[in-house]
């Protein structure tokens, strides 16, 4: 391969996706090809999983239980699905793949499975999907514990909680859920640690891998969870599908997260009225309903995908374009990138920021409307978290994504860049030249605070 074959190879992502080519107007006049870079709120899908997706819909039938070829063909290739989706985590033998609509479904089906009076141990800094669920359950009591500053600190703020739980003499159960990657920083956290510990004093902990899973490998048995739970928008497949996987007692114990068919084995009368349910106890317990077949085809495509690619070297490449943005963020001064744990810390591909001067939604703006670059901006869904890292009071109001305050004063909120395996160089290099640029000169553009965002001024 010539010299300059290699370098435009190396500027090509490993896995080509959906839009890669796609041409977006700009307010200074002309197109740009559009450079994705919020991958942490939904990847772009990968085009071999739509090329799959594609081929297999017009042999479109019901699942389960229907005679026809189509139905059957359907049904084999949703539970082929989710064995495929099993080998992708590592699962263990008894484990159970249980299809949802997202992790925010999933860690919400968990929370509902729990045994009455379970204690839950949750850190500040998680995503309000696995934050919140768990106070919906009134029998259950949650202790959130302080925002750590090292992934060792962690594992001890985690074991004190925990030992001062035992030492209350409770003897029920207790839930650990812990993040894998954060989706503000981008940074991995401990989770093979926090297992040991949570596992130390007879608690079970589950795993929210949304941002982990499309950037490193995850293995429940290797990290020694109970259960993982991620989304397919994240993981490069469409929109509508998630997985819950782990251990099948809580979930084979508790009601069935909807009532409905599929979900029931057998419904008879009752003599005096109504009607007695046996419900299954596999995975079809908590799917009630028409399966979303296509979304469950759709993660597993995904999951072949980034398993033949190669973690080892996506991981490596990865690597290369976190470098490029962090050190051309270094080199602006007014540029304060968040971290929980350090420059050191291990992270993916999620890094976020703010500008001295500049209201993040206003430098957003910018960044899309001036160079076709689309980054997100706001609190991220993780409120507390981001508002410990810009020093704010965890109980300030704010809505997730809509600073008040007018372009250039200062508000609340940051901006975030994140990419993967979908990502061209030159998405990379376009952002860091772009964000240099703005710095320097200011935007080309006027822009006006339309429902609490900044947009361009069009007159």
């Amino acid at each position: 391969m010539s010299a300059t074959a290699a370098a435009a190879t190396a500027t090509i992502a490993p896995l080509p996706v959906l839009g890669r080519d796609v041409l977006v107007p700009l307010v200074t006049g002309g197109e740009v090809s559009y450079a994705a870079l919020d991958y942490a709120a939904s990847a772009p899908a990968l085009q071999r999983v739509w090329d799959d997706i594609a081929a297999y819909a017009p042999y479109y039938g019901s699942v389960h239980r229907g005679a026809g070829y189509l139905s059957q063909l359907s049904t084999d290739l949703f539970e082929n699905s989710r064995r495929d989706v099993a080998a992708f985590l590592g699962c263990r033998p008894d484990d159970q793949v249980i299809f949802t609509r997202a992790t925010t479904d999933s860690l919400n089906l968990l929370a509902a499975a729990l045994p009455q009076g379970t204690r839950v141990f949750v850190f500040e800094t998680e995503h309000h999907a696995s934050l919140l669920p768990w106070q919906q359950r009134e029998d259950v009591e949650v202790g959130y514990l302080s925002a750590p500053r090292s992934p060792r600190q962690a594992a001890r703020t985690l074991e004190r909680a925990l030992a001062d739980w035992r030492a209350e003499a409770n003897t029920g159960a207790a839930l650990v859920c812990v993040t894998g990657a954060s989706n503000v920083t981008g940074e991995l956290w401990p989770v093979r640690e926090l297992a040991e510990v949570a596992h130390a004093y007879g608690a079970r902990i589950v795993l929210d891998a949304a941002q982990l899973a499309p950037h490193h490998p995850v293995d429940i048995a290797a990290l020694d969870v109970d259960w993982v739970a991620f989304s397919g928008h994240k993981l490069y497949a469409p929109f509508g599908a998630g997985v819950l996987a782990g251990r099948a007692d809580w979930l084979s114990e508790a009601r069935p997260y909807l009532a409905g068919g599929g979900a029931s084995r057998k419904v008879a009368r009752k003599d005096h009225g109504g009607v007695d349910v046996e419900w299954h106890t596999t995975e079809a317990r908590h799917e009630a309903g028409s399966p979303n077949v296509i979304g469950a085809y759709a993660i597993a495509s995904a999951c072949k995908a980034l398993t033949e690619a190669g973690f080892e070297s996506l991981v490596a490449r990865e690597r290369e374009l976190i470098g490029k943005v962090r050190a051309g963020l270094a080199e602006v001064p007014e540029v304060r990138v968040l971290s929980l744990f350090g420059d050191d810390a291990p992270r993916v591909g999620v890094i976020s920021f703010v500008v001295e001067g500049w209201n993040s939604s206003h430098f957003a703006a910018a960044l899309s409307a001036e160079y076709g670059i689309g980054v997100r901006d706001g609190l991220f869904c993780a409120h507390p978290l981001v508002r410990t890292l810009l020093g704010g009071e965890p109980g300030e109001a704010g809505e997730c994504g809509a600073p008040e305050a007018a372009p250039g004063e200062r508000s609340l909120n940051a901006i975030r860049v994140s990419f993967g395996a979908g990502t061209p160089d030159e998405h990379v290099e376009r952002f860091v030249g772009a964000v240099k640029e703005l710095v320097r000169d200011g935007a080309k553009w006027s822009y006006r605070t339309e429902d609490g965002r900044c947009v361009p001024d069009r007159g």
